[in-house]
């Protein structure tokens, strides 16, 4: 059994910050893109235990297409064991037709992406909505009774203030959502807030990021959330199934152009070009491009970079036995803490995962 993730690449605006392929719809056909998307799925028999749209921006998809999409998918996989079905969401796609739409036809799910709560902010991250679109959005999709409702939040923005990022998270808690994501802001390749920290007009400030990151900590937790991976915050029952999977190394297919796969000791992805992914397709040609054997090494590697994010902590099995010695050192100085199955990260440690990572991996 594995995850699936479908990867819908369209945005009305491009934001500055993201490095995922994504891009505006253009002339795109959506009847062929859908028809894509279907034919790829149904290339080999699935049985999904969770399903996720990403993007972009999957809401963007018209009912009518995103009604044949998700119907379509239904007829072409077996749905019986699918226990959590996320669809990610941009305030200004949403409508309530739309969002009754999602779950009738078996989304349980979603994740809004507010970004912020303030206008200043989300003009620096060139948001198309406004804080009162989202909101009046985030209405729309507690009416419809989702089981689940995920908040993204982003800080350490350039310009926002810790009294900021306080309101936001202030008004965010007091919509009562069941999940909250709450990433720091990385400066990626390829995206233009990555050029405008080369050329100095931004600047990357790890004191700032740890007070950010702390006052998420403090005001979440009093909030009744569970902080159960490095950037995500859940109420009781309402962990993402589907991020799990990744943090925990298991299999997913990913589906749509630019999704990477990881099935059975290899990942790969397919090309990041969405009108050659929709030719090649159609044509019945594979679009998988990079495709690499995962070596034990490879494997492991990533175990450290992903399991020690997580509240469950990373298996102290893997630390070979020349690094062992880091772990005292490492508690000693408050970072970590340890028993005989599990290393996991203290309140200080966590916002210097990657470091430590290294560190233990010897």
């Amino acid at each position: 059994m594995h995850h699936l993730y479908v990867h819908i690449p369209f945005c009305h605006r491009i934001c500055p910050y993201c490095s995922f392929h994504k891009h505006t719809p253009g002339g795109t056909d959506m009847v062929a893109f859908v028809d894509a998307l279907l034919k790829e799925a149904e290339k080999q028999p699935l049985k999904p235990r969770t399903i996720f749209f990403g993007g972009g921006t999957p809401t963007m998809l018209s009912e009518v297409h995103l009604e044949r999409l998700l119907r379509g998918l239904r007829e072409r996989l077996d749905m019986a064991e699918v226990a959590e079905y996320t669809m990610e969401a941009n305030p200004r796609t949403i409508t309530a037709s739309k969002a009754a739409l999602m779950r009738e036809l078996g989304v349980t799910r979603v994740s809004l992406g507010i970004q912020a709560w303030d206008e200043a902010t989300l003009k620096t991250l060139g948001r198309d909505h406004s804080p009162a679109e989202a909101e009046e959005t985030w209405q729309v999709l507690k009416a419809v009774d989702f089981p689940s409702l995920n908040l993204d939040l982003m800080f350490s923005i350039p310009g926002q203030s810790l009294e900021t990022w306080r309101e936001t998270l202030e008004h965010s808690l007091s919509l009562n959502p069941d999940h909250i994501s709450a990433y720091n802001l990385n400066y990626e390749e390829d995206t233009d807030f990555f050029r405008r920290l080369k050329a100095g007009e931004f600047r990357a400030d790890e004191g700032r990021d740890a007070d950010f990151f702390n006052l998420g900590i403090d005001l979440l937790e009093a909030g009744g959330f569970e902080h159960y991976e490095i950037s995500n915050y859940a109420k009781p029952g309402h962990r993402s199934v589907h991020n799990e999977s990744y943090w925990l190394g298991e299999d997913y297919l990913g589906i749509g152009p630019g999704a990477f796969s990881t099935v059975g000791g290899k990942r790969w992805h397919n090309v990041k070009d969405t009108p050659r992914y929709m030719e090649m397709t159609l044509a019945g040609d594979d679009t998988a491009v990079e495709v690499e054997e995962l070596t034990p090494e490879n494997r492991r590697t990533e175990r450290f970079g992903l399991e020690l994010r997580t509240a469950r902590g990373l298996p102290l099995d893997l630390i070979a036995t020349d690094s062992r010695r880091m772990l005292d050192t490492l508690r000693d100085q408050g970072l970590l803490d340890f028993d005989d199955q599990f290393v996991r990260l203290t309140r200080s440690g966590k916002p210097l995962v990657d470091p430590i990572a290294v560190a233990l991996m010897g």
